[in-house]
């Protein structure tokens, strides 16, 4: 963990930037530690919407689409938000962005205690969460790594990237405990107080940059910190019109749309109420979700590991390809009990759920260098708005036909689609391959 490169360049100031010679452990280090805190943080908010479907419905008589609309509003803002908030990121700094980020998030899920009609949901949890979240989203990670490390970046995005499913692992078996035993307001209320609880950790030990406390990036040579880049919303749309001239944004913005459609969108929203359907009790398919929270960390740390050594665009042909299969036996394995089937449905599907970052911000960084953190935001977005049309389909499914069967199905075929698709994303020109160490 710590750094022995030699920076004999001094600061503007006059000081030496410290090398970790200096210090054991670099505090780039640090710096990934406060992120994850705050991403377990903030992903209270995410371990909810499954858990409010039957609740709302049975007190409001709103039907699933209704609800699914908003939980879909909510998953493309989500998206939508990242590509701008990286930019801000860029202008106003990672702090105060993030801090104001969880603020709205706090607020969104408050308002939701006092709603009555479901245009309130809609605005409340899917455009005040939606804009809060979206700026907490995967970009907020991807900022961090390429501001603060050059070496061991897969493995940080890894680290970083599990920081979600570990706070769905804290808060989900929380909150659908809370929902079944008092209601589904003391759990928002809990979401609320779960951002709000980060926002001194980012406003006290996050730092913007290497540069703001003398030293180089973790594997890197010391550079000034950037001046401010103004016109953050001209400057993401400018990124996204040059990167959508490359076929590779494509393939990455479908693939990651499919991604979100399978995870996101279907599992973590509608799991829980399938597995309802089929005679489970609630608390149970809260707990299996929460299980592959577990599994989710262990794979995708693994992930980042093998994204520092093997070839992307191969690792995530065969994550979707192994998704799509798991998919399409899950109709087959939903019960009233946990039968050992689908104990090994969850582990296999945990491994295997959010693997797909490291490698597709590894080809956004060798693709778009500078820019990748901004590119990575809109390759998220399309990623949330796969997430909140299957949102939205999966309960509409549910009211037509009386069961998810079609969507599992539906989204094992998209799966195998991202497989062939991620095959197909050109290497860099020039660009030799990724070796362990590098």
């Amino acid at each position: 963990m710590a750094q022995t490169t030699e920076t004999p360049a001094r600061t503007p100031d006059g000081r030496t930037p410290r090398t970790t010679r200096t210090a054991r452990v670099h505090r780039a280090w640090f710096v990934a530690a406060v992120t994850f805190v705050t991403i377990i943080g903030a992903a209270a908010f995410a371990s909810l919407p499954g858990l409010l479907i039957e609740p709302l419905h049975a007190e409001f008589d709103w039907s699933r689409g209704t609800i699914g609309f908003a939980v879909s509003v909510n998953l493309a803002l989500y998206g939508l938000t990242a590509p701008f908030a990286a930019a801000l990121m860029d202008r106003f700094g990672i702090r105060r962005v993030v801090a104001v980020a969880l603020t709205v998030i706090a607020v969104g899920s408050l308002l939701t205690v006092w709603m009555t009609a479901a245009w309130q949901l809609v605005l409340f949890w899917g455009v005040l969460v939606g804009l809060g979240s979206g700026s907490m989203a995967l970009a907020f990670a991807a900022t961090v790594t390429n501001r603060w490390f050059t070496a061991r970046r897969g493995l940080v995005t890894g680290i970083l990237t599990a920081a979600g499913a570990s706070g769905q692992l804290v808060f989900l078996p929380l909150l659908s405990w809370l929902v079944e035993h008092h209601g589904w307001r003391p759990a928002a209320v809990t979401v609320a107080l779960a951002a709000l609880a980060v926002v001194p950790f980012v406003w006290l030990l996050l730092r913007d940059h290497p540069a703001d406390v003398g030293l180089a990036p973790y594997g890197g040579e010391y550079a000034e910190k950037p001046a401010p880049v103004p016109g953050a919303a001209r400057r993401a749309v400018g990124v996204l019109l040059k990167a959508a001239r490359t076929g590779p944004f494509w393939l990455l913005a479908g693939t990651f749309a499919i991604c979100g459609a399978s995870t996101n969108g279907l599992v973590k929203t509608h799991f829980v109420p399938a597995a309802h359907d089929h005679g489970m009790a609630v608390t149970a398919a809260a707990g299996l979700l929460a299980v592959i929270g577990v599994f989710d960390v262990v794979g995708t740390i693994a992930s980042g590991w093998f994204t520092d050594r093997f070839e992307a665009r191969r690792l995530l042909a065969v994550y979707y390809a192994l998704r799509g299969i798991s998919l399409l036996f899950l109709p087959m394995l939903l019960a009233p009990t946990v039968q050992p089937p689908m104990v090994f449905f969850i582990v296999f599907y945990g491994l295997d759920w959010v693997a797909t970052v490291p490698p597709t911000i590894a080809l956004c960084r060798e693709h778009y260098g500078e820019d990748s953190a901004i590119v990575f935001g809109w390759v998220l977005a399309s990623h949330q708005v796969g997430a909140a049309v299957v949102a939205f389909a999966g309960g509409l499914a549910r009211d037509v036909f009386g069961s998810y069967d079609v969507v599992w199905y539906a989204s094992g075929a998209l799966c195998a689609a991202a497989a062939l698709m991620a095959l197909v994303i050109r290497r860099p020109r020039a660009q030799a391959p990724v070796m362990a160490g590098a």
